[in-house]
């Protein structure tokens, strides 16, 4: 006979040996090594080739750097640098009650509600349960024979129940990993969100600016041509001038009505598309008339892998790729043996009045139905199809991920070559508006005088219109693509370093 001492040692042993074995198995992990794709960064973005930035290469050009991204920074107030309060006011406004805004926080809440349901499973499920229960079992069951008498029976049960399923090849913690990149993606695309608000607010308010500034110039024209209307009316009543010259000035007065009734038009669209974006109702939403000022912010793009860490639909990108390839080490341990510990503990008893009695204690260890630990032989390919999905799910992440990081060096080179030209084309512009300005002077006193016809005037005047036009409209798109830039840039960087960066042409 063994002695009690002994087989206690003995018992021990083996649990801790059992312990010791499914904790070495619940460190093994089927999630495969990340593979990222391979991407050239170029030391410096093509429009910047040949240019002089104060800021030093922080890595080998034509090399691959892996994604930092800075998931955890607040997005940066970059449209202070604009120095417009207006805008200032509007965008913490848009940040405050923007309707997209509010579903991205929504569903970075429901992210992180998921991280919370995954990691539970890490830990054993316990419950208590009370009640009674009546049966009624046949003389048969009971081993008395077909027809004997029957028994009835009230049962009450008191018992906790325990619950845990053993990590051994990950299953578990890779669920969890997944679910903590996905949250991680949520708040990465809410990050996004938030920019491409900032953005769209940005770009509405300076197209407002820009409608103002014409409304201002087709409103004067359209004054000033009234004026010579008039005043070659009263001519052609005194016979001075021919009637086809009075037709000309109001063709011409017609005309600018039209295009400025065509430009209120675009500026309250604008000004309802801007209402919107602050979670307004456009007939309770105003903002007060001013023309736009040329905006002339200059920002350092830094260096190309600097995209990797402040673009936050990279981040969303790599942190897809990240949950994807935990998913692959889920549906890989549904190869493996599952371990399910359950047990209760509790009382039970014919009689409530004896339920709280020791000697009506009851325990239970192990599943109620099935095995502890099972082992899946055959499924027809069920699991197998399972491990190909997610990994093509995978590798459709790695190729989004390539890609969104190739979007990312196009935007930027595309807002820098639209700020590059749109500089030279206002200088041009400001050239053609001071010349056409001097030629409609001299148009215009030289038909005072009998030396030409009106029609001149007439095209000297539109010349010059639609110089002054151009110009408030290439400087409109040159703010507009401004705001491009600090969008494809990630929406942030460091002031100091802005102010400090000498960019040289």
């Amino acid at each position: 006979m063994t002695h009690p001492t002994r087989a206690i040692q003995q018992l021990s042993r083996s649990v801790l040996a059992l312990a010791a074995s499914l904790f070495l198995l619940s460190a093994c992990s089927l999630t495969p090594v990340e593979n990222r794709p391979a991407i050239d960064i170029p030391a410096t973005f093509a429009e910047y080739e040949g240019r002089t930035l104060a800021l030093q290469p922080t890595e080998d050009p034509g090399r691959w750097r892996p994604a930092e991204p800075a998931d955890q920074q607040a997005p940066s107030p970059w449209w202070g640098v604009f120095g417009d309060p207006v805008l200032v006011q509007l965008e913490e406004e848009a940040l405050k009650a923007n309707p997209d805004v509010s579903i991205a926080m929504a569903r970075l809440k429901q992210a992180r509600a998921l991280i919370s349901q995954s990691e539970s499973a890490q830990l054993p499920e316990v419950g208590v349960g009370f009640g009674p229960t009546r049966q009624r079992i046949s003389g048969t069951a009971a081993g008395r024979g077909d027809g004997a008498p029957g028994s009835t029976q009230t049962l009450w049960r008191a018992q906790a129940s325990v619950a845990y399923e053993v990590d051994i090849f990950g299953r578990v913690s890779s669920g969890v990993a997944a679910a903590r990149a996905d949250a991680a993606r949520q708040q990465a695309l809410a990050h996004q969100m938030l920019l491409l608000v900032q953005a769209d607010v940005a770009k509405t308010y300076f197209s407002l600016r820009q409608f103002e500034g014409e409304l201002r110039l087709l409103r004067d024209t359209v004054k000033l041509r009234q004026d010579a209307m008039s005043l070659l009316e009263r001519k052609f009543d005194v016979g001075a001038v021919a009637p086809y010259v009075v037709d000309q000035v109001k063709t011409e007065l017609f005309s600018a009505r039209s295009e400025q009734l065509s430009v209120e038009r675009q500026h309250a669209l604008a000004l309802h598309a801007l209402a919107i974006l602050l979670g307004k109702l456009p007939a309770a939403f105003s903002v007060e008339a001013k023309p736009l000022d040329n905006v002339t912010v200059q920002l350092p793009p830094g260096m190309p892998s600097t995209l990797l860490e402040r673009r936050p639909d990279i981040a969303a990108a790599e942190r897809a790729m990240t949950a994807e390839n935990a998913r692959i080490g889920v549906s890989r341990a549904a190869f493996f043996p599952a371990l399910s510990l359950t047990g209760s503990l509790g009382y039970e008893s014919a009689d409530l009045a004896n339920l709280a009695n020791w000697s009506q204690r009851t325990f239970l260890l192990g599943p109620l139905v099935g095995t502890a630990l099972s082992m899946p032989i055959f499924d027809g390919g069920r699991r197998s199809a399972e491990v190909a999905r997610v990994r093509g799910v995978y590798e459709e992440r790695v190729a989004e991920y390539r890609k969104t990081v190739l979007q990312a060096f196009r935007e930027v080179e595309d807002s820098l070559v639209s700020i590059r030209t749109l500089d030279e084309r206002i200088v041009h512009q400001r050239g053609a508006e001071d010349a056409s300005s001097g030629v409609a002077q001299s148009a215009k006193a030289r038909f005072d005088e009998g030396d030409v016809d009106y029609l001149v005037v007439v095209d000297a005047e539109r010349t010059r219109l639609r110089s002054r036009q151009s110009r408030i409209q290439f400087e409109g798109e040159r703010a507009r693509a401004t705001v491009d830039l600090v969008k494809a840039l990630g929406g942030g960087w460091d002031l100091s370093k802005a102010e400090r960066s000498d960019i040289k042409g």
